[in-house]
């Protein structure tokens, strides 16, 4: 099977791909009931499960412990060959502040060459990177080189644990896997590939003020009344010191990354600082985000500034999200964060905090399939060298995974590069990203099946 053929395989499939990824962008899957039915997420996993169906795969819904179905697709190995699994998510983060968006999140998008809408590349694109690379297997070879399980979980953005349990009571269904390649990652730069070796661990905490029984006007008791949201606001300022770093009593914060350097201005242009600004923190941008701890505030529950009205607030909230380096422990971390802001409420105001979700971090341990990828990287992308990245976010299922495998190699590959924006407005994916990478995997799996 030659890499010319596979090469040309993957280009004739991305059409079709493109399309699958256009009609999986078209369903909301937010697993927030609050935001979104949860009959789209019921839709999109239905949606996957008949795409790798198609593909020959005996294709299945899995319920898991926290509600969220899992699309579980398997193909036996041919004899003697290996078992790779493969991971991607069908869930997605809400869209937010439709005003925000250039056009619509949910219509798949094309402008300036790239592909925008919500889940475009995290990670509606790794599951059609999937797709793509076995259809072209199936077209050049006719059938599959290695045995396959395909996971594509329906809570990753929810942190609750739920596919990480099934893993758990079902490991008997995963020992046989050899390698497990997670699309849930990106390169340091489109047409710059590389693998992801570390992840941060992350916990999620909910803080609650009530200063007052009721909310009160402004003109008759401001001053003298404790105000709910300048609690929440003082109690949030001492989560980072004065050059950004993360100051989480009991938390270490002074770890630098060894690995390949984030030229600073590569940085700001990729995080979109404004003109003249740089990156926060003591250390170098790669250390601040792949080796220490980052505190982010990610909600707040206040009244808004239009239609708010001069009273004093009895109430307020924010929910945070702590990002650990891989070797700490999320859960305690997380209790640390709840300990500080306890520590620091003031007299005469309740202040309640607590861990809602935690992810654990993962270090990749590499070894020979990690090599073929990167091998396989290299060939996809036309000679390119392949680098070695560290991954602010967290995917906890890779920590589980090697748990519940005692001897898999776990890969972190994905076509999520810094312009794609998730989480964010006017996500997007560059097609040549999914292409390449479908190559990659293809090339991966082949050489394989070859040993």
């Amino acid at each position: 099977m030659s890499a010319a053929d596979l090469r040309a395989a993957v280009r004739s499939g991305l059409p079709t791909g493109l399309d699958t990824l256009a009609a999986l962008v078209a369903i909301p899957s937010v697993p927030a009931p609050a935001v979104q039915s949860l009959d789209d997420c019921r839709r999109v996993a239905e949606a996957v499960r008949v795409a790798f169906a198609d593909l020959g795969l005996e294709a299945r819904l899995a319920t898991t412990a926290d509600g969220s179905q899992a699309v579980i697709a398997t193909h036996p190995a041919p004899p003697g060959a290996p078992t790779v699994l493969l991971y991607a998510h069908h869930d997605v983060q809400p869209a937010g502040d439709l005003a925000a968006w250039t056009s619509d999140p949910w219509t798949l998008t094309q402008r300036d060459g790239r592909l925008y809408g919500r889940g475009a590349a995290d990670c509606k694109g790794g599951i059609v990177t999937h797709l793509v690379a076995l259809r072209a297997l199936l077209d050049v070879h006719g059938a599959f080189p290695v045995g396959l399980v395909v996971v594509v979980e329906g809570s990753e953005e929810q942190g609750t644990d739920g596919l990480e349990q099934y893993v758990v009571s079902h490991a008997a269904d995963f020992r046989h896997v050899d390698a497990a390649v997670v699309m849930d990652a990106g390169n340091a730069a489109v047409g710059e590939p590389a693998l992801v070796t570390t992840l941060r661990g992350t916990a999620f905490v909910e803080l609650r003020v009530r200063a007052l029984r009721g909310t009160v006007h402004s003109g008759m008791f401001g001053g003298a009344a404790p105000d709910a949201i300048a609690v929440l606001v003082a109690l949030l300022a001492t989560l980072r010191d004065e050059v950004g770093d993360t100051t989480v009593d009991g938390l270490d914060a002074s770890r630098t990354w060894d690995g390949l350097p984030y030229d600073g201005d590569r940085f700001a242009a990729d995080a979109g600082l404004l003109d003249g600004a740089v990156p926060i923190g003591s250390a170098d941008p790669a250390s601040q985000v792949w080796a220490r701890p980052a505190l982010t505030v990610v909600g707040i529950d206040a009244p808004t500034v239009a239609g708010s009205a001069p009273a004093v607030q009895a109430t307020a909230g924010a929910a945070l999200n702590l990002r650990v380096p891989p070797d700490v422990d999320p859960a305690a971390a997380g209790e640390l964060l709840v300990a500080h802001l306890l520590r620091r409420a003031p007299a005469g105001v309740e202040v309640t905090a607590r861990v809602t979700g935690v992810g654990a971090g993962f270090r990749a341990r590499g070894g020979a399939s990690s090599s073929a990828f990167r091998a396989a990287l290299s060939e996809a992308y036309e000679g390119a060298p392949v680098g070695s990245l560290g991954g602010g976010g967290s995917i906890p299922l890779c920590a589980t995974l090697e748990r519940a495998i005692p001897d898999v190699e776990v890969i972190l590959a994905g076509v999520s590069e810094p312009a794609a924006n998730v989480h964010a407005p006017d996500e997007s994916v560059d097609p040549s990203e999914i292409e390449h990478m479908a190559l990659a995997e293809a090339l991966f799996l082949a050489s394989l099946g070859a040993r």
